[in-house]
């Protein structure tokens, strides 16, 4: 399979009225959020505007939840792979939940201003010697009943699922009881898994921000998987079985094809020929910042 800087000439590409009219839109969902000031910290109204900037940029959310697991005194410790700063907007979209993330996202335009609203806490991950502290609060937060959203990866991947998961926070889980709800989250373009949202490398926020508006066709999947319980893990083990329910929910890389199958592929793509959507498989989606990307059986 040739490399995806070799695919991107013939992927779906929005016209230029098109990009226009999503900046428009992103520029004025972004204008109302900042002038609702507190008012936003709602957690329906958060939502509402997330949806607001996904369907400001053209994107189809397709999910499932909660994201949090309910029954339980404790919080639940949302686990998600990491693809993109749209992931942020997509998890919101879904289920308004505070992040654990790194403390560049809280200037992000959009991402930063939205995470904020929901008690978000950014840290520091150059500094090793906070990390402690950091999982002593994440675990007195779900032991009191809170919820968090933490990307353990700690960094962004072209596809989904990506690389293993960091273990720290999940000894957070561990001591205070409180169950795991493992996140996939993927993008396709016209029902064919994408690279078009990754956010990698020395890509600017801009640039990214300018091929999502400019890329036809794009959705994201944000899947809940069922509840991990931390009994009988420790961290390791925990965060392994995490990152194996993803793989799962997303199908394993060597497995290019919508995880979703052929009737959400069809769904996504109404009127396009089977001759489309083949053309497209072997395209790979929209090209990206992940020049020599090449799936691995092997991440998994």
């Amino acid at each position: 399979m040739p490399p995806l800087s070799a695919r991107r000439g013939a992927t779906a590409r929005a016209p230029a009225s098109t990009v226009l009219r999503r900046y428009a839109a992103l520029a004025a969902t972004v204008g109302g959020a900042l002038a609702a000031g507190v008012r936003i910290s709602d957690p329906p109204t958060l939502r509402r505007k997330a949806q607001a900037v996904l369907d400001a940029l053209g994107i189809i959310l397709d999910a499932t939840g909660p994201l949090r697991v309910p029954g339980t005194a404790a919080g639940t410790l949302i686990v998600a792979n990491h693809i993109s700063w749209l992931d942020v907007i997509a998890v919101l979209a879904v289920e308004p939940v505070p992040l654990i993330a790194k403390r560049e996202v809280a200037g992000w335009p959009l991402v930063g201003p939205l995470a904020r609203r929901t008690g978000s806490r950014f840290i520091n991950r150059e500094a090793v010697r906070e990390l402690p502290g950091t999982v002593r609060a994440l675990a007195a937060h779900l032991r009191e009943g809170g919820s968090a959203v933490v990307f353990p990866q700690a960094t962004t991947w072209c596809t989904a699922p990506g690389g293993p998961f960091r273990r720290a926070t999940f000894q957070a889980a561990i001591d205070a009881r409180a169950p795991v709800r493992p996140l996939a989250i993927d993008f396709t373009q016209e029902g064919i898994r994408s690279t078009a949202a990754a956010y990698v490398g020395g890509e600017t926020l801009a640039a990214s921000l300018r091929r999502v508006a400019t890329t036809d066709g794009l959705a994201t999947h944000v899947r809940a998987c069922p509840p991990l319980w931390p009994y009988g893990h420790d961290r390791l083990s925990l965060a392994a079985a995490a990152h194996s329910a993803v793989c799962d929910a997303v199908g394993r890389p060597a497995d290019m094809e919508h995880p979703a199958g052929p009737a959400a592929a069809a769904r996504l793509q109404p009127g396009r020929s089977a001759e489309r959507a083949a053309a497209l498989y072997e395209l790979g989606g929209a090209g990206s910042a992940c020049e020599n990307f090449r799936p691995s059986p092997e991440v998994c």
